[in-house]
């Protein structure tokens, strides 16, 4: 039998208080720097980058904005750059470089009212073709941007004529396995959730969890799609497996109450695949392990593939915070190291053990 200890321990590592409601924070790519995105009390934006130094919190550097900053992403920039892109409460995505303050090196007014959430691809050595990013908003419009073209996005989702527009709460890349294929994952604020695929601009795919999408991540973005992870308002959440599409039932699914709240985020480990964290709205982090089926697809009855899903086991779970954990990231070079930050205006690293023994 197992001991308590043989499983992953969640263990902080040190936290900073912040005098600033953070709403992103992330690891800069090969580095042991992190960077907190978020907004003043007097209503303008601020990016703060720290270095971990001895265990504890160094600021490097700080940064005022006109507008709140949402959220942000290194998806879609090279290792030699590193440079990040941020999303506003305003509509604009920015593409800053941090070693230079001031001006960013790409900017353009994407949406016309707050992006929610942006993600990137094609960077990092991660994803097949061109970098892109794609942000979500408000205004109920999802759109691609590609650097190279300034002025206008190289995809937009928007509802039709008619069609009710919908907050889209979160947005995710993937399926970015060789220079043709790509798509965009988006979740809505009344449970929608679409899979556009972006080589033949078509809605692929579309399903409702009755439920406000907070989060959606696909498990690898590099890969034929294999996994979607959506969070939901109620403290749900539910595992697609994306391998297999059933022309009417659609991708097969497993859900699990993670959560007596919200869940915020979820994110996968960089370096494992099937394991990934959800945060929670009492500040509890929950580790998850995705176990698959021993087969992952059957025939139905009119002869046609249909998904099996797997089953969800929890690794291990703590209590960090009174106030929701708004945003968590992996550190992409040392396994188990994540940065945290709450609405109680902390940003937290910690550190979880064992990763390699699950």
């Amino acid at each position: 039998m197992s001991s308590p200890l043989d499983k992953p321990q969640i263990i902080s590592h040190f936290q900073k208080s912040l005098n600033y409601t953070v709403f992103d924070s992330k690891w800069i790519p090969c580095s042991a720097k992190f960077v907190c995105l978020g907004n003043y009390a007097r209503g303008t934006g601020v990016m703060q980058i720290y270095e971990v130094q001895q265990g504890e919190a160094q600021l490097i550097k700080e940064q005022e904005f006109p507008k709140p900053i949402k959220c942000g992403t290194f998806g879609a920039t090279s290792l030699q750059q590193r440079h990040l892109a941020t999303g506003d409460f305003g509509g604009n995505l920015n593409i800053w470089n941090l070693e230079v303050s001031g001006t960013p090196v790409f900017s353009v007014k994407a949406h016309k009212e707050i992006i929610n959430s942006i993600d990137g691809v094609g960077g990092l050595g991660i994803g097949d073709g061109a970098p892109e990013i794609v942000t979500g908003s408000r205004d109920g419009t999802v759109k691609v941007w590609d650097t190279r073209q300034k002025d206008s996005p190289v995809a937009n989702m928007e509802p039709g004529e008619g069609e009710t527009k919908r907050d889209c709460w979160t947005v995710a890349l993937g399926h970015a396995f060789n220079d043709q294929d790509r798509c965009v994952c988006a979740g809505y604020d009344n449970g929608d959730i679409k899979l556009f695929d972006l080589r033949n601009m078509s809605l692929r795919w579309e399903t409702n969890i009755k439920n406000g999408v907070c989060c959606v991540e696909f498990d690898r973005k590099d890969i034929n799609m294999n996994k979607l992870v959506a969070t939901s308002l109620e403290g749900k959440f539910h595992v697609f497996d994306m391998r297999t599409q059933h022309p009417t039932k659609g991708f097969s699914s497993v859900s699990e109450k993670a959560h007596k709240s919200t869940i915020w985020q979820v994110k996968h480990l960089p370096q494992n695949r099937d394991i990934f964290m959800t945060t929670g709205g009492a500040g509890n982090l929950n580790l998850w392990k995705y176990e698959y089926p021993s087969q992952r697809s059957k025939t139905d009855s009119d002869d046609l593939a249909v998904g099996v899903a797997g089953s969800v086991t929890l690794l291990q779970n703590a209590t960090v915070s009174t106030q929701p954990i708004a945003s968590l990231d992996w550190s992409p070079d040392k396994k188990g190291l994540c940065v945290c930050s709450g609405f109680d205006q902390t940003v937290r690293v910690l550190i979880v053990t064992k990763l390699s023994q699950v």
